[in-house]
């Protein structure tokens, strides 16, 4: 049974029509073109014809027309096929190393009496009339050729309609975005405030590059976006380039790879040509961690491999260029903390501007954009989905807004209500509903003192945040049933109290099962191993343990915006690893034994509760504090 785990978000922006994507090659490689290659292919390609033909005629053995005689009227002649300029066809006789008939051909000469003589052996034999050169050269040099024709020009589509020479070598795959299309603004961009900021100079630099050269300044190079996926930074770059009003250069940082070595480093710098005849204009790399990764390490063949090469070339591109030129490069990236130290340095990319998940009045902002061509009823309040969603991103935000149609559309919703936003928000949360994977009496049973157990110990524990929802049913992968709590206010900090009822919380169903049951669980995996990693964390990362004092043991690897650990480095001895694994342990068994006592004292609400819960499947927060604590439905009430 998973306890639901809210995370927090960002922003997102309207949904616009697609871009148009232009691919323009350089005029040098306009000139190459695809000559070379079918030259080469042309020629090679009457190589092999030439051997073909020459083996097809080596087959027939050509006689003599007196030998031709002489085995027709031994009666050794199959079968032939009289024209004017030859005889050919099959001998009785068999090839002595196939076993096969023997083929032959002759010149014939002028005999009247050939077909009587034919006749009177038994040869079967057919005449041909007329010249045979054009059927002759259709069949074995027009229509050949077509054929390899055909499947050359649909392999080279294949290899990309946009191509101009063979494999797109030195191209780049850079889509520039026209301006006669819908343009994204700020105005189309939800949250980030502080980011769209720091962008403006940048945008007022493209607009008028002479306010800021006549003091003496320049302009940054290289402008860095980083945070959490989803938040919207690629978007943020277009609203960059639709207030700027100036070319919009896209692509992402796979696409400069190859297989060949030496490819990227000429894709960057025809790149950068295009820029500068564009200019002003933008550049923006996304997923720049996919080149821009620190060099170092061990020699591939004893030479740089391609990514190298490709970085070495964007940092002299990004050095080298004319500050005044007004290009600006913008990129973004996820994994900041992997980027090459050269890339970040000043003079490349000068800013970094964290593009971070949204806060409520950013969801309720985000929220209103993309539910602008929805119908809602009059019930929906978009505080209130903002409220319940704390960690979602833009895209989460976005996620949801078009589940909830898709729900009123199911039940066939004149409009789209708040029971259908509630159904996307768990559908997103948890997954959907399991409806065939029904639960035996037993088995439902269990779940239901065991969400009950989570969901008590969350309503007393004085800092639990209010239970919104309590569910039995099954969803997703393995949940069986969850507990969804939405905390009251943004945090962004945790003290030691609120971890600790944390791990009370989630120890919750597991000691209820204990109570009631007399035994335990699969269910209680999840939750045991979330609270085992909190209490680790306030022992080795928070300096919250009174025996290992304020301190951090172990340098934890970890992606800052990715939910991602790359493992620890252990900087401790083994007598202070012995140490660490006593107080996580202590912490986890004083909870245990704390719940264990908030769940004896109030054991009919436990029961109540789960009486509950087995009856009707799922019920609301207001429900429970009905039923455990009515003096504190207006203190806790989220809405």
């Amino acid at each position: 049974m998973k306890k639901a785990n809210m995370q927090k978000t960002n922003f997102q922006t309207k949904p616009k029509k697609p871009d148009l994507e232009i691919n323009k090659p350089s005029n040098q490689q306009l000139k190459k073109g695809p000559w070379n290659f079918f030259i080469w292919y042309f020629l090679i390609s009457i190589f092999l014809f030439y051997i073909w033909q020459s083996s097809l005629e080596n087959r027939r053995e050509e006689i003599p027309y007196s030998q031709f005689q002489g085995y027709l009227a031994k009666g050794q002649i199959d079968t032939a096929t009289v024209s004017d300029r030859k005889i050919s066809g099959l001998l009785k006789l068999k090839d002595a190393k196939s076993g096969k008939p023997r083929r032959f051909v002759t010149v014939p000469l002028l005999n009247t009496d050939l077909a009587k003589e034919l006749d009177a052996h038994g040869v079967k034999y057919s005449v041909k009339i007329g010249q045979d050169w054009m059927t002759g050269f259709l069949m074995n040099w027009i229509l050949p050729f077509g054929f390899l024709a055909v499947i050359w020009i649909f392999i080279f589509k294949r290899m990309g309609k946009a191509s101009t020479n063979f494999l797109n070598l030195g191209q780049n795959k850079v889509h520039i975005h026209a301006n006669n299309l819908e343009k994204i603004t700020f105005k189309d961009v939800a949250g980030v405030n502080e980011a769209k900021q720091e962008l403006n100079e940048s945008i007022e630099f493209l607009r008028n590059p002479e306010h800021f050269q006549r003091l003496g300044g320049r302009m940054p190079k290289g402008v860095l976006l980083v945070g959490p996926p989803g938040t919207g930074k690629t978007l943020l770059a277009r609203a960059v380039a639709g207030e700027a009003e100036v070319p919009f250069f896209n692509i992402s940082g796979s696409e400069f790879i190859e297989m060949f070595v030496g490819v990227g480093a000429a894709r960057v710098r025809d790149l950068f040509e295009q820029a500068r005849k564009k200019a002003p204009c933008i550049i923006f790399i996304d997923e720049l961690d996919a080149i821009g990764r620190a060099r170092g390490g061990p020699m591939v063949m004893g030479g740089h491999d391609e990514r190298e090469q490709t970085l070495n070339q964007i940092l002299v591109e990004m050095d080298g260029f004319d500050s005044t030129a007004g290009v600006v490069v913008m990129a973004a990236t996820n994994r900041p903390e992997i980027l090459d130290k050269a890339l970040l340095r000043a003079g490349r990319f000068d800013r970094h501007i964290v593009v971070d998940k949204p806060d409520l009045k950013d969801r309720v902002e985000i929220l209103q954009i993309h539910t602008e061509k929805l119908m809602l009823a009059k019930d929906v309040d978009l505080k209130v989905v903002a409220q319940r969603t704390p960690g979602f991103v833009g895209a989460d935000l976005a996620n949801i807004a078009n589940e909830a149609a898709l729900m009123a559309a199911r039940f066939d919703h004149n409009a789209v209500m708040m029971n259908d936003f509630e159904a996307a928000i768990d559908r997103v949360i948890a997954g959907p509903e399991k409806k065939n994977r029904t639960l035996g009496p037993k088995e439902k049973h269990r779940v239901a003192y065991h969400e009950s157990g989570h969901t008590l110990v969350a309503v007393i524990v004085p800092t639990g945040e209010p239970v919104h929802k309590v569910s039995i049913i099954p969803r997703g992968i393995g949940a069986l049933g969850y507990t969804l709590q939405l905390p009251v206010d943004e945090k962004f900090l945790s003290t030691k109290n609120e971890l600790t009822d944390q791990i009370a919380i989630l120890l919750g169903g597991r000691v209820s099962e204990e109570i009631v049951l007399g035994d335990v669980s699969s269910g209680a995996q999840n939750d045991l191993e979330r609270a085992s990693e909190i209490a680790r964390s306030m022992v080795c990362q928070l300096g919250m343990s009174e025996k290992l004092g304020p301190l951090t043991w172990g340098k934890r690897q970890r992606s800052q915006f990715l939910d991602v650990d790359y493992g620890e480095e252990k900087n401790y001895s083994e007598e202070t690893a012995r140490l660490i694994d006593e107080e996580v342990k202590n912490l986890i068994e004083e909870n245990h034994r704390r719940v264990r006592e908030i769940l004896t004292e109030n054991r009919q609400k436990l029961d109540d509760l789960a009486m509950l819960l087995e009856e009707k499947e799922v019920i609301s927060g207001e429900e429970v504090m009905e039923m455990v604590a009515p003096e504190k439905i207006e203190q806790n009430d989220p809405s």
